[in-house]
């Protein structure tokens, strides 16, 4: 008898415990949203704030998709299958001058970490030496800045379409390469190529240092979702403070998300790329608040679209821009 009491007292405890879970789950809010590229360590404070449940902490119930090669985050968003993606600042501009109503509700990024590489070994030392050479440029977009800078000073390329690899550049098939500081460059060095070999020239010092992850929702998902908005933008800005202050552990869980991908994880290069990330989120000497787009940062954007289209984008920053942290 006393058993019989015993194990119907532990089963109560039991309903009563699913009970307070479902009741729970009940009363959080959904959101889906998706990186804009495949699991990498761009995207550890994501990971972290979903796994360390800095969003159940803060009422959500986040749901985290990738897209792929062929499926950009932008058509998620446009198809409703994500409330929120995350989208380079001067795409995102593109894509709203082009009829898609989204909007800028949190800035991660905060500098360019694009870069264009020449071996030092082809003689190019310069941006103007690459006047009529062969350049390789993503094939997948984020093409706009490398562009517009070389249409401000004038020097005609041939652009070459690549999709996600760095042979062609390490074999000579290309004069130049447009990088990421914090991906392809490092994946250059690891072919056997050194440092001391290239020669590099970040847009940044050429007056485009132009901030690039921001986080994006279309304006009536924020006219609807402000609330569960902040609390994202709070969660995650908190789940990238953690990698900076635990990056083993934040590596740990990117190459666990790559290797649920079924993507090669190579834990040196993620690591460098986490490294190189967190400095690209913190405004330094710019100014400005972590998480904030800076309407400066907008301007340098618009000058960029101008020079690619002729033409200046037709909203405002007050437009384009509606921080839930207000």
């Amino acid at each position: 008898m006393n058993n019989l009491k015993f194990n119907l007292h532990k089963l109560v405890l039991a309903l009563l415990l699913l009970f307070g879970t479902l009741l729970a789950e009940g009363q959080l809010r959904k959101l889906v949203f998706s990186p804009q590229w495949l699991p990498q360590a761009q995207f550890a404070g994501y990971y972290i704030a979903l796994e360390k449940g800095f969003y159940r902490e803060a009422g959500l119930d986040v749901e985290l998709i990738h897209p792929s090669a062929n499926l950009q985050a932008t058509s998620l968003l446009a198809s409703g299958k994500a409330d929120l993606i995350s989208l380079f600042l001067i795409t995102a501009m593109a894509h709203k001058e082009k009829g898609l109503e989204l909007i800028n509700v949190g800035q991660i990024s905060q500098h360019s970490a694009i870069l264009f590489i020449t071996k030092k070994s082809s003689g190019i030392s310069s941006l103007g030496q690459l006047q009529g050479k062969k350049i390789g440029i993503w094939k997948s977009g984020f093409d706009e800045v490398p562009k517009a800078l070389m249409a401000e000073k004038k020097i005609e390329v041939e652009w070459i379409p690549v999709l996600s690899t760095v042979n062609l550049f390490t074999m000579g098939g290309i004069d130049a390469m447009t990088v990421m500081s914090y991906n392809e460059y490092d994946q250059i060095i690891n072919c056997g190529i050194n440092e001391d070999e290239l020669n590099v020239f970040p847009v940044a010092d050429y007056g485009f240092d132009i901030p690039e992850d921001g986080l994006y929702c279309l304006t009536k998902t924020f006219a609807s979702k402000k609330a569960e908005i902040n609390s994202f933008l709070k969660a995650t800005l908190k789940g990238w403070e953690y990698a900076a202050n635990d990056k083993k552990y934040a590596i740990d869980l990117v190459t666990k998300q790559m290797q649920l991908a079924h993507l090669p994880a190579n834990k040196v290069h993620q690591e460098w790329m986490l490294d190189k990330v967190l400095e690209l989120i913190h405004p330094g000497n710019k100014g400005g608040e972590y998480g904030v787009l800076q309407e400066t940062d907008f301007d340098k954007a618009v000058a960029v679209s101008a020079k690619l289209n002729g033409t200046k984008p037709r909203f405002s920053f007050g437009e384009f821009y509606y921080s839930p942290l207000k």
